[in-house]
């Protein structure tokens, strides 16, 4: 008999360790969970070596090193043109998953009810349920359309704003929208939020006195800044005072194992955070702080290679995807591809995405996400999969090569 809460025991064993167990169990490339088969820069490597021989190996203060505050604020006031006291409205917590998890700890009542866009990141749901929330649902729908050559792919992922509104009430039996969880660059979409989706997302913010958790982790990895710019939501009117950013290290800087994350916000949201990252990690890894702080001061020693390295494995692979049959959306950021399958499990013989997942791994050991895992109503994610291409170019072509097990479209 099952030990587990009735909060968590819905949830189960994480997608992603699941499909990266089948990958080692079938030697398959692993295209399914969204780390880097490469490491970050030596630059900052070295200097969590040198901050392990030559700093205290201690518990850094609860809130996060200050030369790592320090470096947080002035990266979010750069960016958002949003002054952030470093000492009052910065926390550094373990990974972008438990700055989630402690925002919704410790902004939520039981029976508060948080807007969520599905697909969603996978924790998302069961940090509502920890909190004692209540998800509200609005669904981010593909919009197919044929290409300039008449490939058909998929355009974009939309919501519908009459769907948006409703989801948010002032009162609802003695509930309330307490807030929304935004996640742009979008996982696992790859779509970027435009200004207008956003202006859609903070005029109900406001109207509702809702609060807005913006989850940027992937707000470098850009391949079309110019026509779909990452939009920090904090930057939209009525917004800086009630948002918390979101981020971390692991994405801009392929470090995901150090787990350095971080909330920015006005003072009385960034305590509510603190409030509860100090009772679930108190603080995180000394020497990996000191690192972070010179890998935010050194960014641009960092992204541009790495976006040229995600740029090809992105092209290589959804043109690969396309030959295959697949209707692909090609993302504007992250690391990953969210394609249709349905053409080609139907070719095999198989339906639905779990199955298709499982298809790819005993015929071609390539290991992909079946995206329904991120949605409550699983069907709307049936027919789509999810590739993640952080991967050098030879792991990319070998994942290529073996697709190719799946025949040509014909």
């Amino acid at each position: 008999m099952s030990q587990t809460s009735r909060a968590l025991s819905p949830f189960g064993t994480t997608i992603f360790a699941t499909m990266s167990r089948l990958a080692l169990e079938h030697d398959a490339v692993n295209l399914a969970q969204g780390f880097p088969d490469f490491d970050g820069p030596a630059f900052i490597k070295q200097a969590a070596k040198d901050a392990i021989d030559h700093q205290p190996n201690q518990y850094a203060p609860m809130p996060g090193l200050p030369a790592l505050r320090k470096a947080i604020a002035a990266r979010f006031a750069a960016d958002t043109g949003v002054a952030c006291d470093p000492d009052a409205q910065v926390v550094v917590t373990s990974g972008c998953t438990e700055a989630v998890a402690a925002a919704m700890l410790g902004l939520c009542e039981p029976g508060d009810e948080v807007v969520l866009f599905e697909p969603f990141y996978d924790s998302y749901r069961a940090c509502v349920a920890m909190a004692g929330a209540v998800p509200r649902y609005v669904p981010l729908r593909p919009r197919y359309e044929s290409g300039p050559n008449g490939q058909r792919r998929i355009a974009s992922f939309d919501f519908d704003p009459a769907e948006l509104a409703a989801a948010f009430v002032t009162l609802r039996a003695g509930a309330r929208t307490r807030a929304v969880l935004v996640n742009t660059p979008h996982n696992p979409t790859g779509k970027v939020f435009s200004r207008a989706e956003l202006a859609q997302i903070a005029a109900l913010c406001v109207r509702h006195n809702a609060l807005a958790l913006s989850d940027e982790v992937y707000e470098r990895l850009l391949f079309e800044p110019g026509t779909h710019p990452h939009i920090p939501l904090a930057t939209l009117p009525g917004m800086a005072e009630r948002t918390l950013t979101l981020s971390s290290l692991g994405k801009t800087f392929s470090l995901t194992g150090w787990k350095v994350g971080w909330a920015v916000g006005p003072e009385v949201l960034v305590a509510a955070v603190r409030a509860a990252h100090q009772f679930l990690t108190f603080s995180v890894p000394t020497p990996l702080q000191h690192a972070a702080a010179v890998a935010l001061t050194r960014e641009g020693e960092a992204v541009p290679a790495l976006l040229a390295t995600l740029r090809e494995g992105r092209d290589a692979l959804a043109g690969a995807l396309e030959a295959l049959g697949f209707v692909v959306h090609v993302p504007a950021g992250t690391y990953f591809i969210c394609a249709d399958h349905t053409a080609v499990s139907a070719r095999l013989g198989v339906s639905g995405d779990q199955a298709f997942v499982l298809e790819l791994i005993k015929r071609c050991r390539v290991a992909a996400i079946p995206p329904s895992v991120f949605y409550n109503d699983t069907s709307l994610g049936t027919s789509l999969v999810r590739f993640a291409f952080c991967k050098r170019a030879e792991t990319i072509a070998e994942g290529i090569k073996r697709l190719q097990a799946l025949g040509d479209r014909r």
